[in-house]
């Protein structure tokens, strides 16, 4: 089976590229949807929409479509009960929106989508043939979503040590995606002990937006490779491009990145979000260098070949 990048135009092999000297025998996988996610197999690029659609289903579409034009595996959006999921000494808040100046519970209610929403999004995602999914922060937005069959569910960093949650999601026995953002390594293995790693995906990542590329510490993702046995993502909010290609030389099987229209857009995680030309670009950089990769066995190839016959001296 090939894997095509549109936004190179290069084919990859997925059965005989990116081996990593594996072999035949592959244990960091599990499967998303139709597509196989670990070592040996080209990273899955996820598109984060979250709540960078402010509301807008037009907006949120846009970028539905633009994450498709890049290239991405899929697209990924955010699911929460507000009542639930806002603390009560938040909720009174007075905040500065687009809607004007309203409680801080006012405006979660204002990002949240509803079923109207998803149903459209459901059907335009199949209508364009690009996965969705999303982050869930609590129980209702489980079932919620269950409606919709979705191929995976997403934790995120906030709620990792939730453990009602975390146990919730492994009952439905779909794969689970677990980002680890502001947490320590004790919190990570309760929350795997918790979900199990027979079909799990853990995301480095660092829960600052944007995040300073001094705090990015992508060497964890090696770290987390050593202590679980399941495959290894990254998950990044940082300005700029290049570092998500580094995570997926240092091992990471999925990136996911913040999409946007426009990074100037009002909103919390717009700063630290890739606009579409800049997504376009992502793609690429992770497809060369899974490329560049290689298997780490010294080899003369036929393109040295006239090299080596017009300059190599040899001494004894």
């Amino acid at each position: 089976m090939l894997f095509v990048n549109y936004a190179t135009s290069c084919w990859i092999d997925t059965q005989e590229s990116l081996s990593y000297d594996l072999g035949d025998k592959m244990t960091r996988e599990i499967k998303i949807g139709d597509r196989l996610v670990g070592d040996g197999h080209p990273a899955y690029i996820v598109a984060e929409i979250g709540i960078n659609h402010n509301g807008d289903l037009e907006m949120a579409k846009e970028m539905i479509k633009a994450a498709h034009h890049a290239g991405v595996d899929a697209v990924k959006f955010q699911k929460r009960t507000p009542e639930l999921c806002v603390p009560p000494e938040q909720r009174g808040q007075m905040r500065e929106t687009p809607w004007g100046y309203i409680t801080y519970l006012d405006y979660r209610y204002r990002v949240e989508f509803g079923e109207k929403e998803y149903t459209e999004i459901d059907r335009f995602c199949k209508e364009l043939g690009i996965t969705w999914f999303a982050s869930v922060w609590d129980e209702p937005s489980v079932n919620f979503l269950e409606a919709f069959q979705p191929v995976c569910y997403k934790v995120p960093s906030a709620s990792l040590t939730d453990s009602a949650l975390l146990k919730y999601l492994r009952g439905t026995g779909l794969p689970v995606i677990l980002s680890t953002g502001m947490s320590t390594m004790e919190q990570i293995k309760k929350a795997v002990n918790i979900l199990g790693e027979e079909n799990l995906v853990i995301t480095h990542a660092t829960s600052t937006y944007p995040c300073d590329p001094e705090e990015l510490n992508l060497r964890m993702i090696q770290t987390l490779r050593d202590t679980f046995s399941c495959p290894i993502g990254y998950s990044g909010h940082e300005v700029g491009l290049v570092t998500s290609a580094v995570a997926v030389g240092l091992g990471a099987c999925m990136v996911e990145r913040h999409i946007t229209l426009d990074r100037a857009l009002w909103g919390s995680d717009q700063a630290a979000s890739v606009e579409p030309g800049g997504f376009e670009r992502l793609v690429k950089y992770i497809r060369v260098t899974e490329q560049a990769i290689g298997d780490g066995i010294k080899q003369v190839y036929e393109s040295e070949k006239p090299s080596l016959r017009k300059l190599r001296r040899v001494q004894d």
